[in-house]
């Protein structure tokens, strides 16, 4: 009798231990996943067209691809800039189906039309793809121009009426300058309201000339924003 009971405290004995190592095993294996680098990287370029404003015009593009761990995430045009060295910003390409109802014999065709979007946000330690929300910003008329964590550039209001100067700085909601000047002229080319804004570093300020007019030299205050893109998204 007393052997059969030391039996089972002996087999409950190893059972506890079994639990704990599946235990730890498993929080290690979970740790090892989420440490697990991923892999950021660009396709080959592809020459393209996209219209212009009016859509009588055909305008030259290059887009490409944008993979996180071998996966398609995003097209992208331009050339990425650097934020920090987690972080950077490219822009955004996309396609837009242009065919209209009963325009084409087979109703499920689309007819692809490539297009300029905004900014996207890549986080190489979490492998996330976040658009930035840059107020005022124009996909045709807005030239960016990346210094650090800002961008300066000429933006559009909704209605169209209205043409302000802008710099916003990534991890901040609100732009730290909106200054309203005129109205855009509303040419048929993009990147037409102004050319890309001149940053100096020292002290740091950022120049505009909207459309020919008289210069606007603002300084910035210099206030570094830690910007962390921690959100994994979900697994498909």
């Amino acid at each position: 009798m007393l052997w059969k009971i030391l039996v089972a405290r002996h087999l409950t004995a190893l059972l506890k231990c079994a639990l704990i190592f599946a235990i730890m095993w498993a929080g290690r294996a979970e740790g090892n996943a989420a440490s697990k680098p991923h892999v950021i990287s660009f396709g080959k370029w592809t020459s393209t067209k996209w219209p212009n404003a009016t859509g009588q015009k055909l305008l030259d593009i290059k887009v490409r691809a944008l993979f996180v761990d071998a996966r398609l995430k995003e097209y992208t045009t331009g050339i990425p800039h650097e934020l920090t060295d987690r972080l950077f910003v490219v822009r955004r390409a996309f396609r837009v189906n242009d065919a209209l109802p009963g325009e084409s014999a087979a109703a499920s065709a689309p007819k692809w039309e490539w297009q300029r979007g905004g900014w996207l946000l890549v986080d190489r330690l979490t492998g996330r793809v976040t658009q930035l929300n840059l107020p005022e910003f124009d996909p045709f008329y807005s030239t960016a121009s990346w210094y650090r964590d800002y961008v300066a550039y000429c933006g559009v209001s909704e209605d169209g009426k209205k043409l302000y100067v802008m710099v916003a700085q990534v991890g901040r909601r609100k732009a730290i300058l909106k200054k309203e000047d005129g109205e855009p002229i509303g040419a048929e080319e993009p990147d037409s309201e102004c050319p890309a804004p001149a940053w100096e570093r020292t002290p740091m300020r950022v120049t505009f000339q909207p459309n020919d007019k008289e210069k606007l030299v603002f300084s910035i205050r210099s206030r570094v924003v830690d910007v962390v893109n921690d959100a994994e998204e979900a697994e498909e």
